[in-house]
């Protein structure tokens, strides 16, 4: 299942039986760019892995979107400033924007690549939509997000969405 995030929501398109589409609306484009702040229990930096491990609450923002989890560990680069590569998230994470959140067991910010990768009975929600899988990969560059029903992707064994993805969409309510 495909679906685009872009400025004021994201607008998803899934064909269903019968060539039915259905849209709804979720996180916005993000500016990948801006600063990334952190607040979290404790904060150990080591220089010579180039990382630096955070847990207790952890707590990241980045221009309107928020990553929470228990742990997280932060890959960086050294050229006279740190420049962060990737951030994984572990144990309960949540990330949101705005009215819409996503949640999953892990998640992968690669700031290279422009994607989170969340796995582990994925759920994204917005006002009463939702969607449900094992596996949500969000291109924050391009708008464009996947939700899988299968955590690897792949053709292991399905999580507890059945390796299927399901949901729920709100309709216009009509005045009969």
């Amino acid at each position: 299942m495909m679906f685009g995030w872009m400025a004021g929501g994201f607008a998803l398109t899934c064909a269903l039986a019968g060539g039915i589409a259905v849209q709804a609306q979720g996180i916005a484009l993000h500016n990948t760019n801006a600063p990334v702040n952190y607040d979290a229990g404790t904060i150990e930096l080591q220089d010579r892995q180039n990382r630096v491990t955070l847990s207790g609450g952890v707590i990241v923002t980045q221009a309107g979107l928020t990553v929470r989890s228990s742990r997280m560990l932060v890959n960086f680069t050294d050229t006279g400033s740190l420049d962060i590569q990737r951030i994984t998230a572990t144990g309960g994470v949540t990330v949101t924007r705005g009215s819409e959140r996503a949640t999953g067991d892990v998640a992968i910010y690669d700031f290279g690549r422009r994607i989170i990768t969340m796995a582990g009975d994925v759920s994204l929600r917005r006002g009463t939509d939702t969607l449900n899988g094992g596996r949500l990969v969000i291109d924050l560059a391009s708008g464009v997000s996947s939700v899988d029903g299968r955590a690897s992707g792949g053709s292991g064994e399905a999580g507890s969405s059945g390796g299927r993805v399901t949901g729920t969409f709100s309709v216009p309510q009509s005045d009969d």
